[in-house]
């Protein structure tokens, strides 16, 4: 190789890593000014009164008839801890498919016949936290609407994915179905 590719060869070099870190760069700074927040929410109404409802989605053990995360692996090794039904209840899972992953929700607040809320802990296959909720609400004697939400921050630069990840469509679809299975569980 002559003097002359030589030269050529280490200014094509300095110039990738130029653009390379202009990109890193351009991320990162588009990053400072993305939305960190997100929140996803499904609803159903339910042919049962609502604190009989309330009374079957507090209780997490419940989940592994109508939740389709609980439900993607049957033999997922499920922990619990606690009085299920009450604050600081944990429902822990730890599953070899990758898609289930391992972590923890533990029920953080309870409104008896209203409402029930949930810190989730994601340990694999990512670190991270959310929240989650479910809310009950009558809209006649026998027909009860089901709200079924879960929010969360992702930290910076990780919510950079924000702006090419819907979190409406990647979570809506898996609450949604959540939701249809619990209606057809409570309405046999």
């Amino acid at each position: 190789m002559g003097h002359n590719q030589t030269q050529t060869t280490v200014k094509i070099v300095k110039y990738l890593v130029i653009a390379i870190m202009a990109v890193i760069a351009l991320v990162l700074v588009t990053a400072i000014f993305t939305k960190r927040d997100y929140a996803v929410e499904r609803e159903i109404t339910i042919a049962k009164p609502k604190q009989d409802v309330y009374n079957y989605i507090k209780l997490l053990r419940n989940q592994v008839h109508y939740s389709k995360w609980v439900m993607m692996d049957p033999n997922a090794k499920m922990d619990y801890t606690g009085t299920d039904g009450t604050v600081g209840f944990v429902s822990a899972w730890d599953s070899e498919n990758k898609k289930v992953g391992k972590g923890s929700q533990t029920i953080t607040k309870l409104a008896d016949g209203e409402r029930m809320d949930l810190g989730i802990h994601f340990i694999k296959p990512f670190e991270g936290t959310a929240n989650a909720y479910m809310t009950t609400e009558s809209v006649a004697d026998n027909q009860t609407k089901v709200k079924w939400g879960f929010t969360g921050t992702m930290k910076y630069p990780m919510n950079i994915m924000l702006l090419c990840m819907h979190m409406d469509d990647a979570i809506g679809g898996d609450l949604q179905t959540g939701l249809n299975n619990l209606k057809g569980v409570l309405e046999k």
